[in-house]
């Protein structure tokens, strides 16, 4: 009997032991009452407020305080004045996409040196401007997908274009030096990049431009947008005119932007992550770099909620995911 009770007390210690390791190891839990606000490039895009749904959504799950301001045009110089009204309420954590990659670097700065966590998601800052960046998908991805895209739409074959967005946006630049390299590969041998067009994200200049390229370049075959902005300026102006049809458009868009577009054969294919869960996703990392459970080096784990575990990756960076293709097949399935 007395052996029995040394073996149960030993076996008692070792599992009190394991569960206090356990304890120590275990990532703490997201903090309640986060202040988190979203800056996105412009409050008036229909793409960033798909991504504040998410982001509301999430900061409610982990019972924080949310909020999103910002400029509606997409200079970066007009995200500037809101980091610092930001940093002056005492955020817990800013979720910026930012519109240039080095001017809100000394900015961001200041807001980590004065405790705020940051966290850039969609257009991403210079690394030491931020402790995580939320990517839609690899650029690699990205960039080589839509030529492929649109490489199969024209036959492998004529003169295209790119309709960006703004000449220093962080990720179409990342996007376009990547398609320039898809295209040295001898199976587009047969086609050319004949212009790189700015629409800055703003509806009218972009179906302005998009004009532009038509008129220029008599012998284009298709173009690729990717920008949600630009890409349905695009093909609203192609909708109307005579190079419907034969000239061909892809790039990044919502299925609600881009539905009547597909339906009506001005587009044939497009392609994006959904942005309601990039805003989802980078509200939980804020949460967890708010609550300590990461730090934003390579290997930390975090959970997002409904969409599971992620691991940050090389230079600080969370990736959601593959990117959807859509056309008319599957078009109507959803609904952002």
């Amino acid at each position: 009997m007395k052996n029995r009770t040394i073996v149960l007390s030993a076996l008692t210690l070792a599992l009190g032991l394991g569960a206090a390791s356990f304890a120590q190891t275990a990532a703490p839990a997201i903090k309640k009452g986060l202040k988190i606000a979203f800056l996105p490039k412009q409050v008036n895009n229909p793409y960033f407020a798909t991504a504040w749904k998410g982001g509301q959504a999430a900061v409610a799950a982990i019972g924080g305080v949310g909020k999103q301001v910002g400029p509606s045009d997409a200079g970066a110089s007009s995200q500037v004045s809101y980091i610092n009204t930001l940093i002056a309420q005492r955020q817990n954590a800013i979720v910026l996409a930012a519109s240039d990659q080095n001017a809100l670097v000394p900015y961001l700065k200041r807001a980590m040196q004065a405790g705020t966590k940051v966290v850039t998601f969609d257009s991403d800052v210079a690394k030491d401007g931020r402790n995580v960046f939320v990517s839609q998908a690899s650029s690699d991805t990205i960039a080589r997908d839509e030529v492929k895209l649109l490489a199969k739409q024209i036959g492998m074959s004529g003169d295209i274009a790119i309709l960006s967005a703004t000449p220093n946006a962080t990720n179409q630049n990342a996007w376009i030096a990547i398609m320039q390299d898809e295209l040295k590969k001898p199976e587009y041998a047969k086609m050319k990049l004949v212009k790189i067009a700015y629409g800055n994200d703003d509806d009218q200049k972009s179906f302005t431009e998009m004009q532009g390229l038509i008129q220029a370049y008599p012998n284009l075959k298709g173009v690729i947008s990717p920008t949600t902005v630009g890409i349905s300026a695009a093909a609203r102006y192609l909708s109307g005119s005579s190079s419907k049809g034969k000239v061909a458009l892809t790039g990044l868009g919502t299925p609600n932007q881009m539905r009547q577009f597909v339906k009506d054969g001005t587009v044939t294919a497009f392609a994006l992550w959904n942005p309601e869960d990039l805003g989802y996703l980078a509200a939980y990392a804020a949460g967890a770099l708010s609550s300590g459970q990461i730090t934003g080096k390579t290997g930390d784990t975090f959970t997002a909620g409904k969409l599971g575990k992620y691991t940050v990756g090389a230079n600080g960076v969370v990736t959601l995911g593959p990117l959807t293709v859509f056309d008319k097949s599957n078009i109507d399935k959803f609904d952002f």
